[in-house]
């Protein structure tokens, strides 16, 4: 595939990511197809991207983002991203089935924030048309994409996808496949640590937030950063790493188990670490 003949991107998963990925692409002038399961879920996601999009292009937004139920829609897709939820057997079968949809020249990409580019593309029939996409939240706002390429993804592919985020302004990164990639598994391990000051007794989590932003020049403090994040999928990044890597640092604290199975979820839930609104 030239670079130049991607035209029409489809996203399957229509939440925060997923969405944020519709917009950016569609600020770009890029057709986008948004498919997930069920009409809620894409109505919901088209009332986030136009809170986040900005209301004298909203039009163009909206004229370039089209919603479906149907992963047979992304047919003719030149490059199709999966962002549904951090479970490996879900995003295997749902590769698996995109890859007997889409056509020979697509790429096929994952916006995984963790596992394994090599263990997931086993599930497509053309690994060297497959690659790990990592956009950061919000994708709109943060510049760096995390390529990430596996032993069988092919260096075309890797030139196609850098490309496409010049092109979109973004400072592309390429990276080997690793559990966690060079962002996460730094980042988690710094979320870990955190909880763990936290835990001793060490300091309060807004002493450490607050070190962390005006010591390191931060944007957000940890915890802040992990309710951004949303501590249900910091909580299986956090499984994932630990069972993968079989480093401590990366096994969870009983305290974010706690509140995530209490339902405080961070931003999405209006109470994390923190409380909101």
């Amino acid at each position: 595939m030239a670079q130049k003949e991607i035209h029409k991107i489809g996203i399957v998963g229509s939440g925060t990511m997923g969405s944020g990925i519709a917009l950016l692409f569609a600020l770009y002038n890029y057709k986008v197809v948004l498919v997930d399961k069920d009409d809620e879920a894409l109505k919901k996601a088209l009332v986030h991207i136009r809170e986040h999009a900005d209301p004298r292009l909203w039009g163009h937004v909206e004229d370039r983002i089209k919603t479906s139920t149907a992963l047979s829609d992304l047919r003719d897709s030149d490059l199709v991203i999966e962002a549904v939820v951090e479970d490996p057997e879900v995003k295997k079968g749902l590769l698996k089935k995109l890859s007997s949809i889409c056509g020979k020249n697509a790429i096929i990409a994952t916006n995984t924030s963790s596992i394994s580019i090599n263990e997931l593309g086993s599930a497509v029939a053309d690994p060297s048309r497959f690659i790990g996409i990592h956009f950061m939240n919000p994708p709109k706002v943060i510049k760096l994409i995390e390529i990430v390429r596996g032993t069988k993804t092919s260096d075309k592919t890797v030139s196609t996808i850098g490309w496409l985020a010049r092109e979109m302004e973004k400072e592309p990164i390429v990276i080997n496949d690793t559990p966690g990639f060079v962002s996460n598994r730094l980042l988690f391990a710094l979320i870990g640590e955190a909880i763990r000051l936290l835990d001793s007794g060490v300091a309060s989590k807004e002493d450490i937030d607050a070190v962390m932003k005006h010591g390191v020049h931060h944007p957000m403090g940890p915890f802040e950063l992990a309710d951004f994040i949303g501590l249900d999928v910091a909580l299986d990044v956090m499984k994932y790493l630990y069972r993968e890597l079989k480093d401590e640092k990366y096994k969870p604290s009983p305290t974010i188990e706690k509140l995530v199975n209490e339902g405080k979820l961070g931003r999405k839930t209006r109470e994390g670490f923190y409380r909101y609104g």
